[in-house]
């Protein structure tokens, strides 16, 4: 009888451990599919070029004679003209181009109720939007980029950075206006504030939202040495029906400009820019196209 309350005590702290190690395991996992969909052939290590447009034509091809010179395509492939607002491409005349997988003489790249990207063979480009400026963004799945991409490096997994937070909806959803690296202005909406304690600090921060998920645009302590200087950015669930949600920093990640500099990435609005280390996530990338 005197042993039974040892008996009970390892069996606690048995299942204690194994709960931490099947944490690990899932947050290991999520980081190996993680940099699996960076490197992707539609991941951010695959954009090649961004091509910002001005009113009129834009000629474009792989000659240096274009406007726009993207290698991979026919030397003189086509125009884009942006007027009014609407961004329009064709190929030269008696030729076509591959669009969405059609052959065509042109068609409205932008406004689009989808995505309509214009391809020939690892290479495709289509409209982005920048603030309020129209851009091309360019892919390439042979990308040097994506070849000489030499692989992600974390914090160790820490489970005091996975906290609780409680969210605080905002009396109406809010519009968040952020710079993003290129000075454009970014626009989202936030319906409410999440507050959460982090090694004993009581912090408030604003996530916008993101489909059925909050999105944290953020920046702390350690941003500019051991993580991207600009910003990181995590996601946690929308709020159970008490209000709570798990923000998890050790899944913090880099946004796409960390490693790419044809990338255009929000910075971190004043209430996620804390004022304390989160010395949890991805660290920063030193490999090449790092910025």
């Amino acid at each position: 009888m005197r042993h039974a309350p040892m008996v009970v005590l390892l069996g606690t702290l048995g299942t204690t451990a194994i709960l931490a190690n099947d944490y690990v395991t899932e947050i290991e996992a999520w980081r190996v599919e993680r940099e699996a969909g960076l490197a992707a052939d539609d991941g951010w290590l695959t954009v090649s070029a961004l091509f910002f447009l001005r009113d009129g034509e834009t000629t474009f091809g792989s000659s240096p004679r274009n406007d726009l010179v993207v290698p991979g395509l026919p030397a003189d492939a086509g125009v884009l003209t942006l007027e009014d607002g609407r961004v329009t491409v064709r190929a030269h005349a008696g030729d076509t181009l591959t669009i969405d997988d059609q052959e065509s003489e042109g068609a409205q790249l932008y406004p689009s109720e989808k995505r309509v990207a214009v391809r020939s063979g690892p290479v495709s480009f289509w409209v982005h939007l920048s603030g309020a400026r129209l851009a091309i963004r360019v892919r390439d799945t042979d990308a040097e980029l994506r070849k000489e991409f030499t692989g992600l490096e974390w914090f160790p997994v820490d489970d005091r950075y996975r906290v609780r937070g409680r969210f605080t909806p905002h009396s109406e959803p809010i519009t968040v206006k952020t710079m993003n690296i290129l000075g454009d202005v970014e626009t989202y909406t936030s319906s409410g504030y999440v507050t959460l304690s982090v090694e004993g600090r009581e912090v408030r921060m604003l996530p916008v939202n993101s489909g059925q998920r909050l999105w944290f645009i953020m920046r702390d302590l350690t941003s500019g040495e051991e993580t991207y200087g600009a910003a990181r950015f995590l996601y946690a669930d929308v709020p159970d029906d008490d209000g709570w949600t798990t923000v998890d920093f050790n899944k913090a990640y880099n946004p796409p400009c960390a490693f790419n500099p044809h990338t255009t990435c929000p910075l971190p609005p004043p209430d996620n820019r804390l004022d304390m280390r989160i010395e949890a996530g991805e660290k920063n990338y030193l490999g090449p196209g790092a910025h």
